[in-house]
């Protein structure tokens, strides 16, 4: 019946196009992959592609199939890489997905001793203002997902690792820093600084400016987190950052931190993984260390 190949083969046909380069990518012969398919089609009485051409196009019950590939192959290539490292004496690696754009150097700060612990374990960091994140954590593109924002689905625990105070920031001869708060109308006349972010899915709009019916003059996107507040020392616009991460910046340049509002806006780190993989001992203890690193 249907087997790992059958779901291979037809991830290859939609990736490659055709049969002769899906053949090719499996390592097979255009016959053998041909026959393989024959095959399941005879025992489960029902066709899984129609040829149209030098072309391939699926029936119902290949398009089923395929969503089946699409969801368990990722699943396999992931168990064989850990199975695979294990029988090479190496204890895995961990792929770590950062939704948080300013938690870079605190990251650093827990990679730092987690290297120290685990000297078979290699990290990588995926950090891309396009990246979606839970895709990623389901699909095994990534092993860990930290995130200000967790999407509670079935499948994933998140677990909280330190709460923050998001805040305003302006450079200290802003007209706004001789006070410790800001309302919204305040900032109707400002330039506002972001990372390449949706503004939906910015605190400021989506917690602050939005539920009050409030805008900015004008938004500017800026990718790093060093030039942005350059240009909010130089009174070029405000910004909003982890309070943690303004202190640090705060040691060296002009600027004032102010709360939103009277409640503000007070925020978690959460680490994300899949049920069952927080047990994996160098998963739990980097946990453990996120948890550890003071911001």
């Amino acid at each position: 019946m249907l087997e790992r190949v059958h779901l291979e083969i037809l991830a290859a046909i939609k990736k490659h196009g055709t049969l002769t380069n899906a053949a090719d990518s499996l390592h097979l012969s255009q016959s053998a992959l041909s026959h393989s398919i024959k095959k399941l089609e005879g025992q489960i009485a029902t066709e899984i592609w129609i040829k149209e051409g030098r072309t391939l196009r699926l029936t119902s019950a290949g398009e089923h199939m395929l969503k089946l590939a699409e969801r368990v192959l990722p699943q396999f290539a992931h168990t064989e890489r850990i199975i695979g490292q294990m029988a090479k004496g190496q204890l895995g690696s961990l792929r770590i997905g950062m939704e948080c754009h300013p938690c870079y150097q605190w990251l650093l700060r827990v990679i730092e001793p987690f290297l120290e612990r685990w000297s078979t374990v290699d990290i990588d960091v995926k950090q891309e203002f396009t990246f979606g994140g839970m895709a990623a954590l389901h699909n095994y593109e990534i092993d860990i997902l930290i995130t200000p924002d967790p999407v509670y689905k079935p499948k994933v625990e998140f677990i909280p690792v330190f709460d923050y105070e998001h805040m305003l920031v302006v450079s200290g001869s802003h007209h706004l820093a001789q006070f410790h708060k800001v309302e919204p109308e305040q900032l109707a006349g400002e330039t506002l600084f972001s990372y390449p972010v949706e503004p939906l899915r910015l605190d400021i709009f989506s917690q602050f400016l939005n539920p009050a019916k409030c805008s900015v003059k004008k938004h500017k996107v800026i990718e790093t987190t060093e030039i942005m507040m350059q240009m909010v020392a130089a009174g070029r616009g405000v910004c909003a950052l982890p309070g943690w991460l303004i202190d640090e910046y705060a040691e060296s340049l002009d600027i004032r931190a102010l709360t939103f509002s009277k409640k503000g806006i007070h925020k978690q780190i959460h680490v994300g993984v899949r049920h069952g993989e927080k047990q994996i001992k160098f998963f739990s203890d980097f946990i453990e260390l996120a948890k550890s690193i003071s911001v």
